[in-house]
């Protein structure tokens, strides 16, 4: 068994690790579910079987058909509908597209990843706090009195 062939793999799990880490560190900065560790984990583990799939000797395209389905599930599993009021739905779809990140790496398609990761951020972290800005009195939205 030589050992250098599995550098290639130890690189791609490395950096599914930074890229879940860089996702996980903005959900803990906001204090939101499935944050550091759990972004990390999904990375990691879509990236494996990405890994695993092409080494295979069923198609891989059966095995990351099973990726989305299962990560779909633990999306599922984080949306709560409380009344009127639906939470988690951001969380999920993070979760999700976190999974194709890993599975992106696993794949060699590393400019994809990056370029989706930076949008990622960009959608977590700058829109939303662009959106949630109040708008100054007197123009925009009327104050309580108007």
């Amino acid at each position: 068994m030589d050992i250098s062939i599995y550098f290639e793999e130890a690189a791609q799990v490395s950096f599914a690790f930074i890229i879940g880490a860089i996702i996980g560190i903005e959900r803990e900065f906001r204090s939101k579910p499935a944050g550091f560790r759990t972004m990390i984990l999904i990375s990691v583990g879509s990236c494996l079987y990405t890994i695993l799939s092409k080494e295979s000797i069923a198609s891989p395209d059966r095995i990351a058909s099973n990726i989305v389905t299962g990560i779909g599930f633990i999306g599922a599993g984080v949306i709560f509908k409380e009344g009127i009021t639906v939470n988690g739905l951001t969380t999920a779809a993070l979760i999700w597209v976190t999974a194709a990140l890993g599975m992106a790496i696993g794949y060699h398609n590393y400019p994809i990843a990056v370029v989706a990761n930076g949008g990622d951020c960009f959608v977590c972290a700058g829109a939303s706090t662009a959106l949630y800005q109040q708008p100054a009195q007197g123009k925009g939205l009327p104050d309580k009195n108007g």
